[in-house]
């Protein structure tokens, strides 16, 4: 019997051994640092400075605690939340944070684990946003000033974050808006002004067309009346010389201008085949017809039996 008794004793105290072992070791990742507790006191920190290398390391068993942290960039999305702005307006941001445990041992102290951290870098993160945004216009917000804002609210947030153990690797907003609620009475109020900037346009267009179109009636009427002036003035000078013309041509043979006015007249008044004509025979205006030379006058008409009537010439 005393063999199976040292055997299960062997057995026993081998299991024992192999506990405390695994109770005894652990191990801390290239991207981890640790804490080492001794009845909640902190008895080693691994991994932090660079001088502590990532492996294997010895603890007591069942006295020390080990507490590991990320090394890593952790990520912290911020709630969209509607900020008043300087100039009264409203708006909508999403922001979001990336941070790093740069001391684990104020970290354990202050926030203890990631979800208690996260909470409060939202806080500081939140009030530092309404802080800095609310003393800061929308353009200023949106355009002008959004890299030196964002750089003055990541300063705020990491004096804060210090003191939890935490740095502050970078700190955007992803989208600054209008709330849905003032989107519509702004599109209204935009589209308003756009009307009213071109009905003024519009209006300063009317008033210059109707300026340049009076100037051209204007202008146009001054240069027909100086047309008409000036027409006129040919005329009457065309007439000067053309009653100086025939004054001289009849200064010098009355007869041939006399001849010459007299087939004018016959050319103008008996003009068409449909031409009628009620005048004496024994008018001057005829005496051409039967004497070429323009002497004698034109002969009696023919009248009927004892009557004595003038007659009709026609054609």
């Amino acid at each position: 019997m005393n063999n199976p008794t040292l055997r299960t004793g062997a057995l026993i105290a081998a299991a024992v051994v192999v506990v405390l072992l695994y109770a005894s070791v652990f191990t801390v990742g290239q991207m981890q640092q640790a804490l080492v507790l001794q009845f909640g006191r902190v008895r080693a920190v691994l991994n932090q400075t660079g001088t502590d290398k990532p492996g294997l390391y010895f603890k007591v068993p069942f006295i020390d605690n080990v507490v590991l942290f990320d090394k890593r960039v952790l990520d912290l999305d911020l709630p969209v939340q509607t900020l008043l702005t300087a100039d009264r307006q409203n708006l909508e941001v999403d922001a979001f944070a990336r941070y790093r445990i740069v001391d684990p041992l104020r970290f354990y102290q202050s926030a203890n684990n990631i979800l208690r951290a996260n909470t409060l870098l939202a806080s500081f993160t939140n009030s530092a946003l309404r802080n800095v945004l609310a003393r800061s216009t929308r353009d200023a917000i949106v355009r002008t000033q959004r890299s030196d804002l964002m750089n003055q609210i990541q300063g705020d947030v990491n004096r804060q974050a210090k003191e939890l153990g935490i740095e502050i690797v970078d700190l955007r907003m992803t989208r600054v808006d209008l709330p849905a609620q003032n989107s519509t009475a702004v599109y209204r109020r935009m589209t308003t002004e756009r009307n009213r900037e071109a009905a003024d346009i519009r209006a300063n267009g009317d008033q210059i067309a109707a300026t340049i179109k009076a100037k051209a009636d204007r202008d146009v009427t001054v240069l027909l009346s100086e047309a008409n002036q000036t027409a006129e003035t040919l005329r009457g000078q065309g007439d000067a010389d053309k009653n100086r013309i025939l004054a001289a041509a009849y200064g010098k043979d009355a007869d041939f201008f006399s001849f010459y006015r007299s087939m004018q007249a016959y050319e103008a008044g008996l003009k068409g085949a449909d031409t009628r004509l009620v005048i004496s025979p024994t008018s001057d205006f005829f005496r051409y017809f039967n004497d070429p030379q323009g002497r004698a006058p034109a002969p009696p008409a023919r009248t009927g039996a004892d009557t004595g009537t003038t007659g009709s010439v026609g054609r």
